[in-house]
């Protein structure tokens, strides 16, 4: 499985891509940042963060994105840009039809490093573990994108049988019947 995780920002869009199943050992087969200049039209930076991320699906071909879901902070303006690049990665694998999990930064701290509270040093030394690297990527951005990579590997799986489950259950469950029409 081959996994582009996006940790959503306006001035600094991490990007990771991670390979790998579930109970194997990953690679990762890129990492970087997508920037954009704080002073710029919001227009012109949501573009830049774009054609960044369609860079990255055109040179990873990944089969899932992962995304950091967006929750509330106590700045608004960080809240507002945080969501606009989260919606531009997700518009771009879909666009694709690349199927895009979100992943809150706890389920994704708890899913590297065992706890949803650690912090980004953390989360960092885990990665670098996990994927073998020589040193923590940085900035942190870029660390936490293939966190997120790393996390939608390890519970695709589980989320996947729970899906069929459900789908399984919904089938067998006994419908209502339909009035005639008129």
């Amino acid at each position: 499985m081959r996994v582009l995780g996006v940790d959503p920002g306006l001035t600094r869009c991490g990007v990771g891509v991670v390979e790998g199943v579930a109970g194997r050992p990953l690679t990762m087969l890129g990492v970087g940042v997508v920037r954009t200049p704080a002073d710029a039209d919001l227009g012109l930076r949501l573009v830049a963060v774009e054609q960044g991320i369609e860079q990255w699906l055109d040179e990873h071909r990944p089969e899932f994105v992962a995304v950091e879901r967006v929750f509330s902070q106590h700045n608004v303006r960080t809240v507002m840009g945080t969501a606009q690049a989260s919606a531009v990665a997700i518009l771009c694998a879909s666009r694709r039809g690349i199927p895009v999990a979100l992943h809150t930064p706890s389920e994704v701290k708890a899913a590297v490093t065992g706890t949803g509270r650690a912090d980004k040093a953390q989360v960092g030394a885990m990665v670098t573990r996990l994927l073998r690297l020589a040193a923590p990527p940085k900035p942190a951005d870029a660390a936490d994108a293939l966190a997120l990579a790393i996390c939608h590997i390890w519970r695709a799986p589980a989320q996947n049988r729970l899906q069929q489950a459900l789908a399984l259950h919904a089938s067998k469950a006994p419908q209502a019947p339909r009035a005639p029409h008129a």
